[in-house]
């Protein structure tokens, strides 16, 4: 990685100067070794939001922003999204290479026959408010995974790292089923293990002992391209939050818990309800009629109004996901007979005056992956308070993926960030009689 070439820092108050090695990765800028500068200088570099910090050094997932491109292990999300489903990336990314036929159908297998959780848990959900938002309820779970199965712990354990994978993979989808179900009063739905994983988990969804449930493969297809389309995407917030607290030693179950909970924020796991809302509304206020008074407030920077769904912090192009969500929403909308819902010929409108109008053009604020997913999910009877717990069962495989490579790589410490302090400086504790109010 490292190169014969050199970056120097010089500095203005004396501090000599030095050098630092420039390092190359297969793709993407160079980077700055800056790993010995505090030792040679005593002094940190800051940089709030780490925009402009390498945390690690990773081989799973590479995103060019300018291009608009995500390779996983190498390979493009076009192709990945329309000739493999979810468990072949998943088998990817864990393991480095898409399975060869023999290793898909054992995978499949292993994974399907562990999608049953510890009876037990029903306890530990039926324990939370029924108002309990479903994240909430499947933060818990997923940390409490520790508790029912400590066979798994034990991080330095090859072995142990692979059953903790399958088993978060192959229970995730039933968990957020599990809290689905809680919140709406319904008995849970067992896992079918000659179902596909993305058919499994709809059964498991909307199935109730009354009658039975036929997945439509339409939207079975749909669900999958979503898992797939969410399964990583490189060093962002809850990632990191997984890399950060794996890196103290802790269970991966407790580090992928903290990825949940790290999901559950608006500005990361939320943004497809956030477009689906935004959508809601100016369909209650007019609909067609209102878009482009809409957008006009947009471009109004004293309106307060934000334009949800479009533009993306990596991605200065276009989103390559969004495209693929976009066929996939008119093929579920289609397949459902609903090719004039009014939200998704809302959206069209939104999307054209975007790619069009020069304000919008300038600022390359192209749709992105949560402006068309939100819809589809709406479509497929997926109510907005479960998008994020979607989100996270999709991304469980990116956050062991990434936890396995830190945890294996013998140059990874626990995670340290410095600060800049500019509290007060030392004083002495006055007595309590003597403080002024």
């Amino acid at each position: 990685m490292s190169t014969q070439h050199k970056a120097t820092m010089s500095f203005s108050d004396g501090t000599p100067s030095v050098e630092f090695p420039i390092m190359t990765g297969t793709m993407g800028p160079d980077v700055i070794d800056i790993r010995k500068l505090y030792g040679q200088t005593g002094k940190f570099t800051y940089d709030t939001g780490f925009l402009s910090t390498a945390s690690c050094a990773s081989t799973i997932t590479y995103i060019d922003g300018d291009k608009g491109q995500l390779l996983y292990r190498g390979h493009p999300i076009e192709q990945l999204a329309t000739h493999c489903d979810f468990l072949e990336v998943c088998y990817l990314l864990y393991y480095g290479e898409l399975p060869t036929q023999s290793q898909y159908e054992e995978f499949r297998s292993t994974v399907m026959h562990h999608t049953m959780v510890h009876e037990a848990m029903q306890f530990s959900v039926r324990g939370f408010r029924r108002d309990a938002h479903p994240m909430a309820v499947l933060t818990g779970l997923t940390g409490g995974m520790a508790a029912f199965y400590p066979d798994s712990l034990e991080i330095n354990s090859p072995e142990q790292q692979d059953i903790s994978f399958i088993r978060l993979i192959a229970k995730m989808p039933t968990m957020v089923a599990m809290a689905y179900k809680y919140s709406i009063g319904q008995p849970y739905v067992y896992p079918k293990n000659d179902l596909s994983y993305a058919a499994n988990f709809m059964n498991m969804m909307f199935a109730t002992p009354c009658e039975k449930y036929e997945p439509n493969p339409v939207l079975v297809r749909a669900m999958d391209r979503i898992f797939t389309l969410h399964a990583d995407h490189e060093q962002n917030a809850s990632t990191s939050t997984v890399r950060l607290c794996g890196s103290s030693g802790t269970s991966p179950f407790s580090a992928i818990a903290a990825g949940v909970a790290c999901l559950w924020g608006p500005a990361h796991g939320g943004a497809n309800q956030a477009c689906l809302e935004m959508l809601e509304d100016i369909q209650a206020k007019g609909g067609l009629a209102k878009v482009g008074e809409y957008m006009e407030q947009v471009k109004d920077k004293n309106s307060g109004v934000r334009l949800m769904g479009f533009g993306h912090r990596v991605y200065k192009n276009f989103d390559p996901r969004a495209k693929l969500m976009q066929e996939t929403c008119k093929e579920v909308l289609q397949e459902l007979g609903l090719e004039d819902d009014p939200i998704f010929k809302l959206a069209m409108a939104l999307e054209k005056i975007a790619l069009e109008d020069d304000y919008f053009v300038q600022r390359k604020l192209y749709p992105n992956v949560d402006f068309y997913s939100g819809i589809v999910q709406r479509a497929l009877g997926i109510p907005v308070e479960m998008f994020t717990c979607i989100f996270a069962l999709a991304r469980t495989i990116g956050w062991v993926a990434q936890w396995k490579e830190m945890i294996t790589d013998p140059e990874y410490k626990i995670g340290r960030p410095r600060q800049l302090y500019l509290g007060s400086t030392e004083r002495p504790v006055t007595p309590m009689a003597q403080r002024k109010g």
